[in-house]
């Protein structure tokens, strides 16, 4: 293969950052059809098309998607050197991770904690909604999306759902309420408590659980965001059902306390990618690393 044509590779970068060929044109100060021609040279080179047309749209193919990250790096290493005249800098990877904005926060960094010591990657973090995340991983904006529900499969979509983690639920509180206290019957009667949303499948079973016992619990509260849940149990408004992981520094310390595990009720953690023709080699590590 000759040798990459860098004016190539910046005239892409160019319009992908754009994302529209016209405006891009104006700003380079060259002809639409000219900086046209040279991605279509540089797409000869490399083998692969890096835009699709959708209605007036310029969207990446996955090879565009790949290709733009390492313009990202090459540009920016060129940066780099102009700015300091030292050093070229270290290239470094990309990992795009999306997750629930509710999702356990202690989850989320045990589940990147491989990555996040090396000086060669770039961990890049967002949140959002169920439908959100599905979209970016779609429109290949994500390499990973990271949620506690397993999205509807079947042979018309393409997630791949990777079940990473599992947590048992628990009664937990602060040592004042629960200490000494293991009877799940006994503390669901004498203390308020705060509970994920009706939605959640943690919700299903302690509704399942107290309905066994015949137990009817005072609400406290019904929040969907885990470090909601964790503050209001640290401000002793109730006992939460919660996986330990979200509390894991308050146990830790003491401030909270794992009163009982509540039997056959658990967490579960996905991570859930897009069958792609070139994944993120980062990613693979991750997927076959057990979590705790």
């Amino acid at each position: 293969m000759a040798a990459l044509n860098y004016n190539h590779l910046r005239y892409f970068w160019a319009v992908a950052h754009e994302g529209n060929l016209t405006r891009t044109a104006e700003r380079l100060n060259i002809s639409q059809s000219a900086l046209s021609t040279q991605i279509q040279k540089l797409e000869t080179q490399l083998g692969h098309q890096l835009f699709e047309r959708r209605g007036k749209q310029l969207l990446l193919t996955e090879a565009g998607r790949i290709t733009l990250d390492h313009a990202d790096t090459i540009f920016a290493a060129g940066d780099e050197l102009l700015g300091t005249l030292r050093e070229t800098g270290t290239a470094r990877q990309i990992l795009r991770v999306g997750a629930l904005a509710t999702l356990s926060r202690n989850f989320q960094v045990g589940f990147l904690r491989p990555l996040l010591a090396r000086e060669d990657v770039e961990v890049i973090s967002s949140s959002g909604s169920f439908a959100d995340l599905l979209k970016g991983l779609e429109a290949l904006h994500l390499d990973v999306a990271l949620v506690n529900q397993a999205p509807a499969h079947d042979s018309a979509t393409p997630w791949i759902i990777h079940q990473i983690a599992q947590q048992h639920v628990s009664l937990v509180g602060t040592p004042e309420r629960v200490l000494g206290k293991v009877s799940v019957a006994g503390l669901l009667r004498d203390h308020p408590v705060i509970l994920p949303p009706l939605a959640s499948s943690m919700r299903a079973g302690f509704d399942a659980l107290a309905d066994r016992l015949g137990v009817r619990p005072k609400v406290a509260a019904e929040v969907d965001d885990m470090a909601m849940i964790r503050l209001l149990a640290r401000e002793d408004v109730g006992i939460a059902v919660v996986p330990p992981i979200v509390v894991k520094d308050e146990l830790e310390t003491g401030r909270l306390i794992e009163a009982t595990q509540l039997p056959d009720i658990v967490e579960t953690f996905y991570a859930v990618t897009i069958s792609r023709r070139f994944p993120n080699p980062l990613l693979r590590p991750l997927l076959d690393s057990p979590q705790v």
